[in-house]
């Protein structure tokens, strides 16, 4: 194909794209509408993520340790721990680090702080378990169980909880409805796609119709298929690229309105400035995914209702 083929191609998609304009409208709004759900998801994603992530960071697992339990037995505890390929990491606090760190957690409290004078230090030494995901503590507590069970820590270990039972509480219950709600999103999302697709079939079918004349004209004159198809493939692309702009000019107005409010109530995600810092992606997920469906839509209308 020469490079005269591909010019006159080109200018048959750009005028089609502009003389058949009711129709570039409607196509060009349901692909924006299509583009915008998609761009919609991709934040919600990106906050829904981040939160997931410093929740699992403030959950973890303690393990309090015996008073007569030596330092020795303690650190093989630890190494065995770390052994697990659940387990992301293992903080080992001795008896008087943790003394003094509940002497700084009540040091306004005198009464308190007296009675530990008199008593000494009552405290174990403690292990401080994170793990590489919220679903994986009852693995490790099931193997801690079984080494205090089989004898082998049962001399080591006093007791096993989490640190901050809220935040693994929290944090579960935000991954069940983080699973169900992405599961709806897919299925709501293909919806759309292939809602999409087909009232861009039906309306670039009126096009095609439109230029019925002309397509019989070029078949007498021996038009090859491909040529009669890439105009209208052209035209379908560049209702992708003209929806995915508008749509990336929609999310900057609407992300700057919101970016204050998703950054005082989803961690510190600020969606504008993720948008700012993220926009080549944003711009090739928004922009290609409209291309690609312009096109494809194009195609098959073509395919289907010229039967070249």
């Amino acid at each position: 194909m020469n490079l005269l083929t591909v010019k006159r191609i080109f200018r048959a998609g750009l005028l089609d794209f502009w003389r058949n304009g009711f129709v570039s409208v409607a196509s060009i709004l349901m692909l924006v509408f299509t583009l915008f759900i998609i761009g919609v998801a991709m934040f919600a994603s990106v906050i829904v993520n981040t939160t997931v992530t410093q929740l699992q960071d403030k959950a973890n697992m303690s393990v309090t340790m015996q008073t007569t339990a030596s330092e020795e037995s303690v650190l093989n505890l630890k190494a065995s721990i770390e052994a697990l390929p659940e387990v992301q990491s293992v903080t080992y606090q001795n008896r008087e680090d943790v003394l003094v760190a509940f002497k700084d957690r009540f040091a306004d409290d005198q009464l308190t702080i007296q009675s530990l004078g008199e008593v000494g230090n009552p405290f174990g030494a403690k292990l401080t378990i994170t793990a590489k995901d919220i679903s994986a503590y009852d693995s490790i507590a099931g193997f801690l169980k079984t080494q205090v069970d089989s004898g082998a820590a049962a001399s080591v270990v006093d007791k096993i909880n989490f640190y901050d039972q809220k935040y693994h509480d929290a944090l579960v219950n935000l991954q069940n409805v983080t699973a169900s709600a992405q599961k709806i999103g897919l299925v709501a999302l293909i919806v759309f796609i292939l809602t999409t697709i087909a009232i861009a079939l039906n309306t670039l079918r009126l096009a095609i119709y439109s230029s019925r004349e002309e397509i019989q004209v070029q078949r007498l004159v021996g038009a090859s298929a491909f040529f009669i198809r890439a105009p209208f493939i052209i035209e379908g692309v560049l209702y992708g690229l003209v929806a995915g702009v508008i749509t990336l000019l929609l999310f900057y107005p609407l992300t700057w309105w919101v970016g204050n409010a998703t950054a005082q109530f989803f961690g510190g995600v600020n969606v504008f400035s993720y948008y700012l810092s993220h926009f080549p992606f944003f711009f090739l997920v928004i922009v290609g995914t409209g291309v690609l469906l312009g096109g494809v839509a194009s195609f098959l209308a073509v395919r289907r209702y010229l039967k070249i």
